[in-house]
Formats: structure tokens, sequence, C-alpha cells
């Protein structure tokens, strides 16, 4: 299809563009409160799995401290988090700088979210179909419910995003997106529960 191909990508790259230098003010002083608040670094960076289950370095703002403990391992996520940090997550903040992997071309506007590369082995055939397509900074289970809907039905959604990629489908989603987070529903959580609760849907 002419529009999944080469009208997606160019949008992507547009509208990635436009998000960058409009909200460049917002994202420098998040970056300054961030080094004030949680120190160095203000990034991070992790390898998520993106088109064709290539790896990329996936960057958000950080939110959480590297608080660590007499071995120097890192704590778990619970005691590390902020109400600084989410408030980011809250507002979406923190997900600003992977605007630059949309530029890059790692990801798309619209498209299922990317996750972790230990899942890999945990999907079945029908949950791999996701990674036919980019990964994206909003998706339908985005503005669906989010963290209100189970894993399943969450790679269900990304698997059905892969299938029928059309103009309007994305439309659909980038007004619902701004709708959330303008309401702030539901806002992604990265914890170690969250994390847990994929690895036991899969595993299932």
């Amino acid at each position: 299809m002419i529009y999944s191909r080469y009208i997606k990508r160019l949008l992507s790259i547009i509208f990635s563009l436009i998000i960058i230098i409009v909200l460049s003010p917002i994202m420098l002083i998040t970056a300054l409160l961030i080094r004030i608040k949680l120190g160095s670094p203000v990034m991070f960076v992790q390898e998520r799995i993106g088109y064709r289950e290539k790896p990329f370095k996936l960057r958000k703002f950080r939110t959480m401290t590297d608080k660590r403990d007499e071995k120097g391992n890192l704590l778990p996520d619970k005691e590390r988090k902020t109400k600084f940090g989410n408030i980011l997550r809250k507002t979406s903040l923190d997900e600003l700088p992977s605007m630059i992997n949309v530029l890059k071309g790692d990801m798309a506007i619209i498209g299922p979210r990317p996750l972790l590369p230990a899942y890999l082995d945990l999907y079945n055939e029908e949950q791999h179909k996701r990674h036919n397509v980019r990964p994206g900074f909003t998706c339908i289970a985005s503005v669906e419910g989010r963290n209100s809907i189970p894993w399943v039905e969450r790679l269900k959604m990304d698997t059905y995003y892969a299938e029928h990629v059309s103009f309007l489908l994305d439309v659909k989603i980038a007004f619902k997106t701004i709708g959330v987070v303008l309401l702030r529903k539901g806002a992604p959580d990265a914890s170690e529960s969250s994390r847990e609760s994929i690895y036991t849907a899969l595993k299932k």
C-alpha cells in the first residue's frame, strides 16, 4: 500500500520535526529540572525491538533515581520512583525524546509500542506480526485504556494495527492520543509489576 510504504514515513518525519521544534523549550526545561532533581544523565536509553525485529536504542527522559544497595546494584523500581518522575510519566513528557527515534526511522508516530528484547522468545506466531511495522510513539492500546488492558489484548491490538495500517486509522489514533494526554489517562508504567505482568501473560 502506498500510504504504509511511503506516505506514513514522510508524515512521521514532518510531525516529529514539528514536535521537536515547537516543544524544544519544554524539552530543555524538562531536561534542566531532571538534572536538578534526579541528577545526571537526564536521558534514559534502553534497547528495544523495532521494525522486522531489529533492536534499536530508545530515548526517553529519565524518571527515576539511581539509588543502589551496598553492593552497588540498582534498587527495585518502586524504591527509585519520585513524585517528579511520576509527573513526567503522567504528562508523557518523558516520552518526548523518542521523537528523535521517529526522525531517525527507528519508530513512527503511530505503531505498536516498542518492547524489550527479553519478550521476543515468548511471542507466538501472531504476536510476532506486531514487528511488521515500525513501532510507534502512540498506538491503539495507548488510546483505548493503556494499563487497564491486559497484555494479551494489547498484543492483539498491535497485530490488528500491523495488518490494517491506513491513513484514517492513524488519524483516529492521533486525535485520541491528544485527548488521552490532555486528560492524563493511564500513563505508561515501567515498574517491575508491569514487566512481570507481561512475562506472566506471554508464558501462559
